[in-house]
């Protein structure tokens, strides 16, 4: 009995070893690109190019990853964007040393809007974490259809996205910091059950401190991530600006290539169209209230009594930029992609006749020697094929110029026209509370 087991063990052993060689294989298939040793910058699957993102959430209390990380996360965002704006906004009262008669009004109206825009930014982020996550969000799963360059384009532009978090962040911290420090030194602070003794000063000092930088963190980074998307999709279509300088492309392949981004767009439209919404109703009510407080106010102007108003203004119109620039960006792409295409009809249209006026000349040396059977079989075999080409590159153009839209809201594409559009309604409101203002006056 023994040597006809023996045979088996084998066999069987030999069986589990391929089993394991294919799933490993399979399963280094299924690793995202970015991921894979021969793309990633480090061979380390730890470190890959959504690290710095992920450590931003964690320091930002934005990790839902867990239940525990969901449970700081909803914590933090209840401190810090409702209780601090509200005990400061309570219990902050006006020195006898102030240099002020009223320094606090607009800064207690600075808060609403901060805190707005961070709920919405909270409440948008956990929304997509829930339903998509990281990756998905950002897209990084179908890279894999994307060429060399898209790939490693975008990876840069991962490495720079919280650049421009930086750049916004760092100045104004600074500017808040100074600000924050001649203000609570102005002003007094009480609150029930507390001594008189309690530094409590320098607690509400730090508490503010950290409560506008999550915020405006929060605020800023889901506009980070809208650019970054839209940076993805202009990179993409580059690469179909460069299938239409090769002019061999295939129409077809070209066709397939525009429906994905196209489809990608319009993912893109329906994650972000209502924070952009909502944000760009609370910015406006929010600045031109402050427009009409502050020019119907007597008092003077400084940056002991308005400076939170000038930080916040500069904070929410960077981020909004940020939004609506990278939107506007991607859409006149999109709307360019229709004179390549026609450049490239053209262009290959003529190629394909010039060349056709030679096979005629070639046809007519050929006819004087050769029957007139075999001149007549070589236009029947070569004027089909150009034809439909010919055809085949006229629907595209004309499939590209009903479909060359970028960012939509509902229906209204985010361009320059829309820009041009939506500072003129600002500006006849602002031009309409002045109006207001000198009458009042």
């Amino acid at each position: 009995m023994k040597p006809s087991i023996e045979p088996n063990n084998e066999t069987t052993i030999d069986i589990e070893n391929s089993n394991s060689k294919r799933a490993s294989i399979s399963n280094q298939h299924n690793v995202p690109l970015l991921l894979q040793p021969s793309y990633a910058r480090s061979k380390s699957i730890i470190y890959d190019e959504l690290r710095n993102f992920r450590i931003c959430l964690k320091w930002c209390a934005l990790d839902h990853s867990s239940c525990v990380g969901k449970l700081i996360s909803y914590v933090s965002f209840i401190f810090l964007t409702l209780i601090v704006p509200l005990f400061t906004t309570l219990f902050v009262q006006v020195s006898a040393s102030s240099p002020e008669n009223d320094p606090i009004s607009l800064n207690k109206l600075v808060q609403i809007p901060e805190s707005a825009l961070a709920i919405i930014s909270f409440f948008t982020l956990s929304r997509f974490f829930r339903r998509y996550g990281l990756r998905q969000l950002l897209f990084l799963d179908a890279l894999q259809d994307d060429a060399t360059f898209v790939r490693r384009g975008y990876a840069r532009e991962l490495e720079k996205a919280f650049r421009y978090l930086g750049y916004i962040i760092l100045p104004s911290f600074f500017v808040e910091l100074g600000h924050k420090i001649i203000f609570l030194s102005a002003v007094k602070i009480s609150a029930p059950h507390i001594s008189a003794g309690f530094p409590l000063n320098s607690i509400v000092f730090v508490l503010v401190l950290v409560s506008w930088v999550y915020r405006t963190g929060v605020y800023l980074l889901v506009c980070v991530i809208f650019r970054l998307t839209c940076q993805l999709q202009i990179l993409r279509f580059e690469g179909v600006h460069k299938l239409f300088e090769g002019c061999g492309s295939e129409a077809g392949f070209i066709f397939k290539e525009h429906v994905r981004i196209r489809r990608q767009l319009w993912v893109i439209s329906h994650r972000y169209r209502f924070f952009i919404i909502c944000c760009v109703v609370t910015m406006s009510v929010s600045q031109l209230g402050a427009l009409l407080l502050v020019l119907a106010s007597k008092s003077k102007k400084t940056f002991f009594n308005s400076g939170d108003l000038v930080i916040c203004s500069a904070v929410q119109l960077s981020g909004f930029l940020l939004c609506i620039l990278g939107a506007a960006k991607i859409t006149h792409r999109a709307q360019g992609i229709v004179s390549i295409a026609t450049r490239w009809h053209m262009l290959v249209t003529n190629a394909f006749a010039e060349s056709e006026q030679c096979k005629d000349q070639m046809s007519e040396a050929l006819a004087s020697d050769s029957s007139d059977s075999d001149s007549s079989d070589i236009h029947i075999t070569i004027i089909p094929q150009r034809l439909s080409s010919f055809h085949t590159r006229q629907s595209l153009v004309t499939y590209l110029q009903h479909n060359h839209g970028g960012i939509t809201l509902y229906g209204f594409t985010l361009d320059r026209g829309f820009l041009h559009t939506l500072f003129a309604f600002e500006f006849s409101i602002v031009l309409w509370i002045l109006s207001k203002v000198v009458v009042l006056s």
